[in-house]
């Protein structure tokens, strides 16, 4: 689904404090530990699906948004990449006898990047048939959409009908598309106003600052980042249409592909993944089939 949230100004200093991680792509709470890959062993039978060109150099090359917790985003120290898609691709790598290097980009940058730039993009991708057009799809995880709004709802955010509202959305995401079409279903006079932010620290920033009345965003995102704002905003609603997260691989690079496959299966089957999602509040979200571009609506 992909959009991301943020905090800034001298709106509820308490709150901006409270937020940490969401702030900035920098700041992560204090407790961000996540799962410790390093006891992961190379699986043989694995590492020798990857392609060579791909194995020479010891490193699987991963593209990565680091705006959007818990999914990935920066540590404490401001340089470490965390989250349950970094952990998730550390174990992956670790599985194919590689090292994961999670470069940081642009979220609507990694996919044009892959194949050249990246050989994987593990980011929050949401399987739909667009992407299916131009990439191959790798599902590892279940996610939907969420509103969420300050505490109390104030402007009576309505899920079912946002028109008429100022609504933060992360560029290039699956929520900023679906608000983008809903613009001409509005009547004359309560104009749907969708602000896109390059990272989805900056929805959350501007939310909680006033300048939008509500943020859509991956439900796992929205639910840290209530978590992590102490009280100042919300979730509304229900989670809306959950759909597949992919890894994303070259549109021709079949071997990589399965290779991939086999590596979520295994992680899937001996309960790491599930291990990996808890250590991040996000158990509801691990699926039991890692599937090539899955059938999605």
């Amino acid at each position: 689904m992909r959009t991301r949230p943020a905090l800034p100004v001298a709106v509820l200093a308490v709150a901006t404090l409270a937020l940490g991680a969401c702030t900035s792509a920098s700041q992560a709470p204090q407790d961000a530990q996540g799962f410790d890959v390093s006891d992961i062993a190379k699986d043989e039978a694995i590492a020798a699906m990857v392609p060579a060109a791909i194995a020479a150099d010891g490193k699987l090359t991963v593209g990565a948004e680091l705006s959007y917790a818990p999914l990935e985003f920066v540590a404490e120290d401001g340089t470490t990449p965390v989250g349950l898609d970094v952990d998730i691709a550390g174990a992956v790598a670790r599985l194919m006898g590689l090292e994961a290097d999670i470069q940081s980009s642009q979220f609507d940058s990694i996919i044009p990047g892959i194949g050249t730039r990246y050989e994987v993009g593990i980011s929050a991708f949401t399987v739909n048939p667009e992407r299916l057009e131009a990439v191959t799809m790798v599902s590892y995880f279940n996610a939907g959409s969420q509103y969420a709004a300050v505490k109390g709802n104030p402007d009576g955010v309505n899920p079912a009908d946002p028109c008429g509202l100022t609504v933060g959305v992360q560029t290039g995401t699956v929520q900023q598309e679906e608000l983008d079409d809903a613009t001409a279903a509005c009547p004359a006079g309560s104009a749907l106003d969708v602000l896109p932010y390059g990272k989805q620290a900056d929805v959350t920033t501007n939310l909680v600052g006033g300048k939008l009345q509500a943020m859509y965003a991956d439900s796992p995102v929205v639910a840290y980042a209530v978590e992590q704002s102490g009280g100042a905003i919300e979730t509304v609603g229900d989670i809306r249409d959950a759909a597949p997260y992919g890894v994303v691989v070259a549109k021709d690079d079949t071997a990589l592909a399965q290779a991939v496959q086999a590596a979520l299966q295994r992680l899937m089957d001996d309960g790491t993944l599930a291990k990996i999602a808890a250590a991040w509040g996000n158990e509801q979200g691990v699926i039991t089939t890692a599937e090539i571009n899955p059938s999605v609506g």
